[in-house]
């Protein structure tokens, strides 16, 4: 695809706080500006970052106001959220984009029943979340979409059947609405004379392609055909795309807390904007919307704050999209890249835990664990080349047993109990190898380690977070 800009980048997914990044976008000028808001982090902001309502919108007000500013003209913006601050997060839009620009509240039915209305609860199961629909003007982009035809109405509504063809239709009115006073042509036809919603000639050649039926008392009418019809145009009610489930159907579920199915952005996508325009998700989470734009050969722009996100979208890209991550691909148009992930130990030091854990697994070619809790002193898991079978049943691949555990501590100097405590949770999982991640090891931790491979004939490779980062340790992970 050619690119729609020389002065913008896209297929880039930057890696930070995304009020920094959009600040360097520019205005919104003629270019094809699509602004999407596909993974939005409001339960990670309600419970680990925000204290209060309040607060979540002041952190959102700011990143909101970019969004409008680089937003075109024809463009549109969508944010998702739940219950939670739904109604305050309006309130902010109507102020920042305009109340006469608000579009629709899409409500999309994300489950049939949820555990928090179980027997004794005191409210109604929450079933539902909120999708705000703005647009930058009058003049935005909007493809109509169409749904199926209920069975109901197409038992009821095309219930006649042309013989000869088996095709079903349904007989219209073809009488001039509002009759010749609102300029339907009037003439006689097959013996009635009356305003006709045709011309003559349109009479016509419906008759000779057999579109035209007749009553019994001589009323004429057009064949419909089902096999036609369109569909119903999509409602602001959108109940047909199920949530993500446990069942990792299609391979589609990565874990993410707050992915969204591919079909809800690729129909937000389909819906405003076309071939060629950018689609601009500025946070990121797993990459739902950067996948569905990629596959809707439209331009992205990716921004998410965390590397473990930045690193899964990277990857879904490659392995669904089968785009390469390459710089020299990318800039022949053929390609994308990440930007401004952590490269210095500085840095590395200031990111949150579990965010540090996992750049490590993942940056030793390894699978992080899903949660925090339970990993019993393990992080992570590396599987040795070749013991991956060709179908996934699961991201964590923990029904293999040929795997070295992996532990991160995101401290100066990693020290004896440290490695004492890996030392156990290697015995419990029955592990021959295993490899611990830290800025540093002290003199004693280095000392057990030789000791413990004396001992039980367990091997641990002390790994530095610098050779990670000078791409020292290939040798090592053998």
């Amino acid at each position: 695809m050619a690119k729609p800009s020389s002065l913008l980048d896209t297929r880039v997914i930057y890696c930070g706080d995304n009020l920094e990044q959009l600040k360097k976008l520019p205005f919104n000028s003629n270019r094809n500006y699509e602004v999407f808001w596909g993974e939005t982090k409001e339960k990670r902001s309600f419970e680990d970052r925000h204290e209060s309502t309040q607060a979540y919108i002041e952190f959102m007000r700011p990143r909101c106001v970019e969004l409008a500013r680089v937003l075109k003209k024809t463009g549109s913006f969508y944010y998702h959220c739940d219950w939670h601050a739904s109604h305050y997060v309006k309130v902010m839009l109507d102020q920042i984009l305009g109340e006469n620009n608000f579009q629709n509240e899409i409500v999309w039915k994300r489950a049939d029943a949820h555990s928090d209305a179980k027997q004794g609860a005191k409210h109604f199961g929450r079933v539902h979340d909120s999708i705000f629909f703005y647009t930058a003007s009058s003049e935005y982009t909007f493809n109509s979409i169409y749904t199926p035809l209920p069975e109901s109405t197409v038992s009821s509504w095309y219930k006649h059947v042309e013989e000869g063809t088996g095709r079903r239709y349904n007989k219209a009115d073809v009488t001039g609405p509002g009759g010749a006073a609102k300029g339907c042509p009037v003439y006689e036809w097959k013996g009635n004379t009356r305003a006709w919603r045709y011309s003559r000639e349109n009479m016509e050649r419906l008759e000779r392609e057999g579109r035209l039926v007749y009553s019994k008392t001589g009323m004429v009418y057009q064949k419909r055909y089902l096999d036609e019809s369109k569909g119903v145009p999509l409602q602001s009610w959108w109940d047909d795309i199920g949530m993500l489930r446990g069942i990792n159907q299609g391979g589609e579920r990565l874990g993410y807390p707050t992915q969204k199915p591919l079909a809800l952005l690729e129909r937000i996508i389909q819906a405003s904007s076309n071939e060629n325009d950018i689609v601009l998700d500025a946070f990121c989470g797993c990459g739902t919307a950067l996948v569905a734009a990629q596959n809707l050969h439209r331009q992205w722009i990716g921004i998410d704050i965390s590397p473990t996100a930045c690193n899964v979208m990277a990857k879904r890209l490659r392995d669904v999209c089968k785009l390469p991550q390459s710089e020299k691909l990318w800039q022949i148009g053929r390609g994308f890249v990440v930007r401004d992930l952590p490269w210095t130990e500085k840095q590395l030091r200031t990111i949150p835990p579990f965010e540090f854990e996992n750049w490590a697994v993942i940056a030793l070619g390894g699978v992080p664990n899903k949660t925090q809790v339970g990993d019993m002193g393990i992080d992570g898991r590396i599987f040795p080349v070749g013991s991956e079978p060709s179908a996934k049943k699961d991201a964590q691949l923990d029904f293999m047993d040929d795997w070295y555990p992996v532990q991160v501590k995101q401290m100066d100097k990693v020290g004896r109990p440290d490695i004492d405590k890996f030392e156990a949770a290697m015995m419990r999982a029955k592990r021959k190898k295993g490899f611990f991640v830290g800025f540093d090891f002290s003199s004693d931790a280095m000392l057990e380690i030789g000791r413990f491979f004396q001992r039980e004939h367990i091997s641990i490779v002390a790994l530095t977070v610098r050779e990670i980062l000078d791409e020292t340790i290939a040798s090592r992970l053998a």
